[in-house]
């Protein structure tokens, strides 16, 4: 408004300074006349101005409209995508049966923030996590994912609980997975699970033991002495002799169970038959010979007298101290049985520094841990991802065999962890590719330490590759469970053999009714 009357004066000053100028009398007429067009033009430029200003206050008004239009817009689709986001997060389930998945699973977390994994740790207590598997298999609690032990992995891979994985074949073929992890997780040619670990066996001895009583401690000489069963055998017979009975050559008869099933020709189960192989049928002559002989502890497998003797605190009934000279044990016994117990809980003996490990009698394998996906999984595409971090991913496997999962790593990712979760060091992989990387990281080391300077992964990568899963099915733990309590009862002078045999085949009988037990 003001910018506009001072245009007006500006005109009226610039008419009169015209006539000025002219030099002519102007009549009074023109004058007034002048005056009334200037005050009309004035008039004119004031309502314009108006205009000009409602138009503008009407145009800010508008823009601000807009503007806090657009601003809640934008507001809703911020809403939107939190929404979305928080929608996106996937939670996904997975059990196992022991917390050993556990620690990969906050590593899958801190590689993928959308994914939280609700881990459920079910013991396998006579047999309660498979029992809570297959009850809720088929509900809204079944979990996404699933670890599965070596004793029943053949038994879900034969069933219809488990996805088709074969999408993964690449990336295991990319990280060399040994060929046993990949037979055992399949199932007429599809595959159903994988694992991260590759089980292979070995036979650890007492370094000091077999200087004394075999005359060497050098790791191709025992080997050498111990290349098979007879000499095995008459190995035993000899520390027995010389050290006037106070050293068994083995804890249990159980301990060497494995190596004579694992050289079986057939599997139990041929067209629907059991076959008793004669590998089955020579276990059970050594662990009698062994048995009668006073060779083997008898102790009970993972209980405390089978620890104890490998820390030499093992007492017989009459309270005489006794030792073992050697443990059948796979990979993982290394890392997670042998050289934990190897000191005792009160201090009083350590035997770290005095084992060396070889291939032992008859090569074998023992154990491992498998994960598959439950078929139905809501959550299908996280879950095989899970499944292809856990067992074929190469930086993770490499974190795991070496340590990198620390403590102190994972709870940067998860603070809420508990405070003993970690992986230490030396559990053997499935992949041959990370497997011959680290290597020579096992040079050095406190497993390496632990054996006086042996590389535990070199004696295991040689193992490796030729350990066959063929032989495994579905039927393999309940079979061998069944002939565990027939045996015992027949090493303990309870039954005959012939009556072993018929205990155990009428067992088979009731529990496969559709199984042909000649």
């Amino acid at each position: 408004m003001r910018k506009s009357t001072l245009y007006i004066l500006s005109l009226l000053i610039i008419l009169a300074l015209a006539i000025s100028a002219c030099g002519a009398t102007t009549p009074a007429e023109q004058v007034q006349d002048a005056a009334q067009d200037a005050a009309k033009e004035a008039e004119k430029a004031v309502e314009d101005a108006k205009e000009t200003v409602e138009d503008a206050a009407e145009e800010a008004e508008k823009a601000v409209e807009e503007a806090a239009d657009a601003a809640e817009e934008k507001m809703e689709e911020a809403a939107e995508v939190v929404e979305e986001n928080a929608e996106e997060i996937v939670t996904l389930k997975v059990w196992s049966f022991t917390n050993e998945i556990q620690t990969m699973a906050t590593a899958y977390e801190g590689r993928n923030p959308g994914v939280k994994v609700e881990y459920t740790m079910i013991p396998m207590t006579a047999g309660e996590y498979q029992t809570k598997l297959k009850a809720a298999v088929g509900t809204a609690d079944a979990p996404d994912v699933i670890a599965l032990e070596a004793a029943f992995v053949k038994e879900l891979v034969e069933s219809n609980v488990l996805a088709d994985l074969s999408e993964l074949l690449p990336d295991a073929e990319a990280v060399g997975t040994y060929p046993a992890v990949i037979e055992v997780g399949m199932n007429d040619g599809v595959a159903k699970a994988f694992s991260y670990q590759s089980t292979p066996g070995a036979l650890f001895y007492r370094r000091s033991l077999a200087k004394e009583y075999l005359g060497t401690d050098d790791p191709a000489e025992v080997q050498a002495l111990l290349a098979d069963f007879d000499k095995y055998t008459e190995a035993a017979a000899t520390i027995k002799e010389k050290s006037d009975g106070n050293v068994y050559m083995v804890g249990s008869s159980g301990d060497f169970q494995n190596p004579f099933f694992a050289n079986r020709a057939d599997p139990w189960v041929v067209d629907d038959t059991l076959v008793v192989d004669p590998m089955v049928e020579e276990y059970v002559k050594i662990a009698k010979l062994f048995r009668d002989e006073g060779y083997e502890a008898q102790a009970q497998q993972w209980q405390e007298g089978w620890f104890a003797g490998m820390n030499d605190t093992l007492v017989d009934a009459e309270g005489n101290s006794k030792q073992v000279f050697s443990y059948f044990l796979p990979t993982w016994g290394l890392p997670y049985v042998l050289a934990p117990n190897a000191a005792s809980s009160d201090g009083s003996s350590d035997t770290s520094g005095d084992w060396g490990v070889i291939p032992g009698p008859l090569p074998y394998q023992w154990g491992g841990t498998w994960v598959g996906v439950v078929d139905g999984s809501a959550n299908m595409d996280t879950a095989k991802d899970f499944v292809r971090f856990v067992a074929l991913d190469e930086e993770n496997l490499t974190n795991w065999a070496t340590g990198v999962y620390t403590n102190e790593f994972l709870k940067a990712i998860d603070p809420n962890i508990p405070d003993d979760q970690q992986q230490a060091p030396g559990d053997f992989v499935s992949s041959q590719v990370v497997v011959e990387k680290i290597l020579p990281s096992f040079a050095t080391g406190e497993l390496t330490d632990f054996l006086a300077g042996q590389n535990s992964y070199s004696g295991f990568a040689e193992a490796a590759p030729a350990v066959s899963g063929k032989l495994m099915t579905g039927s393999d733990d309940a079979i061998q469970r069944a002939l565990n309590d027939p045996i015992n009862q027949y090493l303990n002078g309870e039954i005959s053999e012939e009556e072993m045999w018929t205990v155990w085949k009428d067992n088979l009988r009731i529990e496969f009714p559709d199984l042909l037990v000649q």
